[in-house]
């Protein structure tokens, strides 16, 4: 070490927080090497955001550009990242492109590269997880070892981020233990927020171990968008407890309209129901869907008499805007609904166009057994049990029966047929010209309901008509935005067409329009993993954990399938198949594991499995075939599933665990012969 590198060590750097500077006596040594174990979180990012600023030069290593960006706010900040992305980045200012970390030597050659421009005297590390996860703990640590020593000679002051919450305790420590100090973010029980706790540092007396992260990040600002609306689940006063279908239907109804007003963003169902007689604070719901105006009520009803009770509440400052109460009569309620939802707009100084007006004011029907009956076979069909579902269909068609004109109604007992092939109990010959014929008939009906497009849009994407799909989804998303469905058609085509970027743009926004909804948790982080964002996806699903358990499991077994961390994947597999035993994914996961473990045998009984309960589209079973490496079954899977129309194309082009079967040329034949089907080439 050199005189001017030694002398530097007795000197402090600034951690970037005051409340940690201030506890370590002035900063961190210079020179040394600190841990950061954190779980994935706001805060990490401006902490090494922080430690980063500085008039002398500093290097952020890390894996992906948006990451970058998250820490590197500014290239003004004086910051140089170099990315160490498989995908290629182009270099800009500030903007080192790199090569993966697939091969730690070819990694050494892009930092000592940066090194030698940059000369930094302070260095982000937020690749160390990946790294961890992507090759062996001992050759992690050997790397890692030699790293920080290079650093050490230069006297350059380092901070490391680790996610503890991807690794054993024994590969943390290990990796751990190389550093000159270790400090933690963590929650605590029983206290609100989150705190910074001082582990152990060499060569410093640390006059505070633990103190809140009050202040770091600003809080969230509720209330800020105040367009952005919820409808909380209304509550059912009636004194028949079985009434509770018509106090949903009417939250339903009420998101329904509400979502004709184009200026507002309406928050979908499912998301909406998961808050259903669950005691929160109108803050904390508001900050979980990021909504700045809420809409609660309760209804009441006795005979042909119906109460409704409504308000509107500022989120951020739970200051109750408007609030009213009707009394009217059954026949009454399209009025009390659109009446509602004109107020609301008009509270949140929203100009109604004469055409929202008029649909706001548009009646489903005229016959009020007509509309309960429908009531009863929506509650039903949300169910999505095949009872549930011809039961539902049965009110449906019994609501058709009152009333022939009743459009919505023909696309209920439309959506129950597609999801009831979907599930596989009902043959796609039977359930596909009966879907075109209600289709038709609720288009004939009304050209402009949104819904009878959504569900258009889905039935030529079953079709394998792209085209037609997606000018379906467009025609739903231009009559209603606020429907999160026809987004997800939009990602699958995206992968079709092969534009990633767009793939994640659809599905991302039909995650901010339904963000607790357990499948869209499940495709988002998908989209982060078949586009590189390995760790986005892993910490998304992390994050999600308790909000949707089963997609987050789901989620993260497919990533640690594609790391090839089999004991990881088998561990998160069993933890789906105790909320989920009877998921399709659980018993092709679990063949994949087999598979990937050396068990043919095993694997194969997966397949058979699949293939005698007719568990799901046929190309499940293509995953198992991958793994085992007999490519020929493989495609012979693949071909049967693109002549069944069931091919997912998200997961052909783009996941991991099918990567070996892209470098056979019946691949790119494959693929396009789904293209051409799908009418995008000819």
């Amino acid at each position: 070490m050199t005189s001017e590198a030694a002398s530097s060590l007795r000197a402090k750097v600034s951690s970037g927080y005051g409340r940690l500077d201030e506890a370590l006596q002035g900063g961190f040594l210079a020179g040394s090497m600190v841990v950061l174990s954190a779980p994935a979180s706001d805060e990490v990012p401006f902490l090494l955001g922080n430690f980063l600023r500085s008039e002398e030069p500093s290097l952020l290593i890390c894996r992906n550009l948006s990451s970058a960006q998250a820490i590197v706010q500014d290239a003004a900040d004086g910051a140089t990242c170099l990315i160490c992305s498989d995908k290629p980045v182009s270099p800009a200012r500030g903007i080192l492109p790199g090569k993966g970390i697939e091969n730690l030597t070819d990694l050494n050659l892009q930092i000592n590269d940066a090194f030698g421009s940059i000369q930094p005297k302070r260095v982000a590390l937020d690749i160390l997880s990946d790294i961890l996860l992507r090759h062996k703990a001992l050759q992690t640590r050997k790397w890692l070892n030699e790293l920080l020593e290079r650093f050490r000679s230069r006297g350059i002051t380092t901070l490391a981020i680790l996610n503890p919450y991807m690794h054993s305790p024994e590969e943390t420590q290990a990796i751990v233990d190389l550093f000159d100090g270790n400090i933690e973010v963590f929650e605590s029980e029983g206290r609100l927020g989150k705190f910074m706790r001082i582990k152990w540092a060499h060569g410093i007396d640390v006059s505070q171990r633990e103190f809140p992260l009050e202040g770091l990040v600003a809080e969230k600002k509720v209330g800020s968008d105040e367009r952005r609306v919820a409808v909380l689940p209304f509550a059912n006063m009636s004194p028949d407890p079985s009434d509770e279908y018509f106090a949903d239907g009417m939250t339903e109804e009420l998101i329904d309209r509400l979502a004709q007003v184009k200026s507002l963003k309406v928050i979908a169902r499912t998301s909406v129901m998961s808050y259903k007689k669950k005691e929160k604070k109108v803050s904390e719901i508001a900050r979980e869907l990021e909504v700045g105006t809420l809409v609660e009520g309760s209804v009441r009803k006795a005979g042909n008499r119906v109460r409704v009770t409504v308000q509107l509440i500022n989120a951020g400052t739970e200051e109750h805007l408007w609030s009213s109460h009707y009394d009217k009569n059954l026949d009454d309620i399209f009025a009390v609904q659109s009446e509602i939802a004109e107020k609301v707009a008009a509270e949140l100084r929203t100009q109604l166009l004469d055409s929202e007006k008029r649909t706001l004011e548009k009646k489903p029907t005229e016959n009020t057994e007509a509309y309960n009956n429908f009531l009863r076979g929506r509650e039903l069909l949300r169910q999505e049990t095949v009872t549930s579902l011809r039961q539902a269909i049965a009110l449906f068609e019994k609501a058709i029966e009152l009333d022939p004109s009743f459009a919505r109604a023909y696309v209920g007992v439309a959506e129950c047929h597609q999801i009831l092939a979907d599930l596989g109990n009902e043959p796609r010959d039977i359930s596909v010209p009966t879907v075109r014929r209600l289709l038709e008939r609720a288009l004939n009906l009304d050209p402009n309901l949104p819904e009878v497009h959504a569900s258009l849009a889905v039935m030529f994407f079953n079709e394998d008509d792209a085209l037609g799909s997606e000018a379906e989804a467009r025609r739903a998303l231009e009559l209603n935005p606020s429907l999160p469905d026809p987004y997800w058609v939009l990602f699958e085509l995206a992968a079709l067409k092969g534009d990633q970027g767009e793939m994640v743009r659809h599905i991302e926004s039909a995650y901010r329009l339904d963000p607790i909804r357990p499948d869209f948790i499940y495709r988002v982080g998908l989209a982060y993993l078949y586009t590189g964002r390995e760790q986005e996806a892993l910490e998304f699903w992390m994050k999600n954990e308790q909000l949707a358990p089963a997609s987050a499991y789901k989620g993260m077994t497919e990533y640690y399938l594609a790391k090839r961390n089999v004991e990881k994947a088998k561990e998160f597999n069993v933890e789906l198949e105790k909320l989920d035993p009877t998921n399709p994914r659980v018993t092709w996961m679990g063949g994949v594991i087999a598979a990937m473990e050396g068990d043919r045998e095993l694997a194969l009984l997966a397949v058979k499995k699949i293939e005698d309960a007719k568990m799901g589209p046929v190309g499940f079973i293509g995953f198992v075939y991958h793994a085992l490496g007999d490519l020929n079954s493989y495609f012979e899977c693949m071909t049967k599933a693109l002549e069944g129309h069931t091919i997912i194309s998200s997961a052909l082009i783009y996941s991991p665990l099918l990567a070996e079967a892209r470098a056979d040329p019946r691949y790119l034949e494959l693929v396009e012969k789904l293209r051409r089907l799908n009418g995008l080439t000819k």
